[in-house]
């Protein structure tokens, strides 16, 4: 069988690792440059492949492709193999055709990262045989090649979620739906979300969907779909009677068994966080983990890199990376879980932003907004009437030094950007990094 795989990163070298060692006849294509590490990798195991070029011909004399996420699903080659017909997947699918291991698979506009390493932690915890990947790790494809877990934990994304044909995980996650990639979906968010609820389209009633009963997107839509996995819930403004709920001190999962902890016991704090951890819990119950287990993984855990990361407290200033924030909704729970005046470090590649939904957070928490990108000026005219200090900045040295100018003790700096990264950086990680480089500098 021919693969070609589009994309030299992780998931594409994985992909081609993964198809190699299967004994496939396997070429891999980037458009752009590969990074050295992957090239040696791929000389190393003998994998043909090009580099800031598509052979087309080759390309669309494949009998299977498989495509990195980062390539634009408008992008001319996937035309021509769309209109050729040929079978096209993501990392994921091609996988998760080579394993028999129980997939647990989280996807959502905001929190996938934390509640995938979340659920993985109260697996590796309890002394399963897990392993973590998808858009977050070591790639998925390369571990099913090497390894022989009996677990996996994936974050998946809707680019990912675009390109499966049969990828059946055991338990399904929908944690939340927000305006996110709308210039990838048409500027249409129904298309959008309909991508992410693509994550249980291939579960049978043997499998286990969860999902978020206070988010009016996903209800909407499940009142239109048919889902044939067990529907779990999770709330926090009503009680259910099988999934999870929180009341103002606790959280509870009714299964079986009946799970409950003290909310201000979670390592995580933020009611979004509340959700995230009720969300973790129901697919640690599912999976038959002693509350024990799951307590003591809900108290342990430590916070994503780049996600509400507190970084410093400098002249009794708080300084937290946000970075992972990619969009409004996600600033919006950043916004919601400060508890001091905050000086906000926003902007980037705006992906069709609607600011109105943070309007009155920035009212009420903001006292300064510290604009951070190539082109301020849809933030600054969003906010001018409403914020009285509003400055424009293009790199994040300058960020940080304004942002500590302002700053006075018991204030909060944080960066939670509600944009994309590549205007100014090569990704959310370069950004993060960068602002905690320039705070910790600033400390000396």
């Amino acid at each position: 069988m021919k693969i070609v795989v589009l994309g030299g990163g992780e998931s594409g070298f994985g992909a081609a690792y993964l198809a190699k060692k299967k004994g496939m006849d396997v070429f891999l294509s980037d458009k752009g440059m590969i990074k050295d590490d992957y090239k040696k990798l791929l000389i190393e195991n003998e994998i043909e492949f090009e580099e800031e070029n598509h052979d087309e011909e080759r390309i669309l004399n494949a009998d299977w492709i498989v495509k990195s996420p980062g390539i634009p699903k408008k992008a001319d080659i996937i035309y021509k193999i769309h209109q050729k017909g040929i079978r096209l997947s993501s990392e994921i699918e091609f996988a998760a055709e080579f394993t028999n291991a129980k997939i647990v698979a989280i996807t959502g506009s905001n929190g996938k990262t934390t509640t995938t390493s979340l659920i993985y932690h109260i697996l590796k915890n309890d002394g399963l045989n897990v392993g973590l990947g998808g858009n977050i790790g070591k790639s998925f494809a390369k571990q099913v090649a090497d390894e022989n877990f009996e677990y996996y934990v994936l974050e998946v994304s809707s680019f990912q979620l675009d390109d499966i044909q049969h990828f059946r995980p055991y338990i399904s996650l929908l944690l939340n739906l927000s305006i996110d990639h709308l210039d990838q979906y048409n500027y249409n968010y129904e298309e959008y979300a309909l991508a992410k609820f693509r994550i249980t389209e291939n579960q049978e009633n043997d499998n286990f969907f969860i999902y978020n009963k206070d988010d009016e997107m996903s209800m909407n839509l499940l009142e239109k779909l048919e889902i044939k996995a067990k529907m779990l819930p999770f709330s926090l403004k009503e009680r259910v009677k099988e999934g999870g709920y929180a009341d103002e001190d606790k959280i509870f999962v009714k299964l079986q068994q009946e799970f409950s902890m003290r909310i201000d016991e979670l390592a995580l704090v933020g009611n979004h966080n509340v959700a995230n951890s009720l969300a973790a819990s129901i697919a640690g119950k599912i999976l038959n983990i002693s509350n024990e287990s799951i307590r003591n993984s809900l108290m342990t855990f430590q916070a994503v890199e780049h996600r509400l990361e507190q970084v410093a407290e400098i002249d009794g200033v708080k300084y937290i990376n946000d970075s992972k924030a990619t969009n409004v909704n996600a600033t919006y729970y950043a916004l919601e879980s400060m508890k001091n005046p905050t000086i906000w470090i926003v902007g980037g590649v705006d992906k069709g932003n609607d600011y109105t939904e943070i309007e009155n957070l920035v009212k009420r928490k903001v006292k300064a907004i510290v604009c951070l990108g190539v082109d301020n000026q849809k933030i600054i005219d969003f906010f001018s009437e409403k914020k009285q200090f509003i400055y424009s900045t293009s790199s994040m040295e300058e960020a940080v030094k304004v942002s500590k100018s302002i700053a006075e003790n018991g204030d909060t700096v944080l960066l939670s950007p509600c944009c994309a990264s590549f205007d100014l950086f090569q990704n959310y990680e370069d950004r993060g990094r960068q602002f905690k480089t320039e705070v910790l500098k600033s400390e000396d």
